[in-house]
């Protein structure tokens, strides 16, 4: 089992947020970001699903070096998040037998901090 762990700061994720009007479009599908701006503080969601994604990513070894499109991964659910796979990540990961995925969020008053687990993994290189 491979495990990926991402910790992001709330307050970079709301100044991406406030410069980058695409950001959103960018990098949550729609369900996301209609999920994030229901929130009181959207930001607070919107870094825990974008930490959500890198360690779903970490874990599949399948990161940013791969260059997967940031909406090929989609966090969902309250209050146990889930994993919805999409494009090459979806591929990826039934390439190397990942099956389903587990995922957990937590945040203090400046951070997220995600963990991702999928449950039985096939050896594979990561080339």
């Amino acid at each position: 089992m491979t495990v990926g762990v991402d910790l992001i700061e709330i307050e970079r994720v709301r100044r991406a947020l406030d410069r980058y009007p695409r950001f959103r479009e960018r990098c949550f599908t729609e369900a996301e970001r209609a999920y994030c701006e229901s929130r009181a503080n959207p930001a607070q969601s919107y870094a825990g699903r974008f930490a959500g994604k890198e360690a779903v990513g970490k874990a599949l070894g399948f990161g940013v070096a791969r260059a997967f499109a940031w909406r090929d991964i989609e966090i969902a659910g309250r209050p146990k998040p889930s994993v919805r796979l999409s494009g090459r990540v979806a591929a990826w990961a039934e390439k190397i037998g990942a099956g389903s995925i587990d995922l957990s969020m937590t945040h203090a008053r400046s951070t997220r901090r995600t963990r991702c687990a999928p449950p039985s993994r096939a050896t594979t290189s990561r080339h």
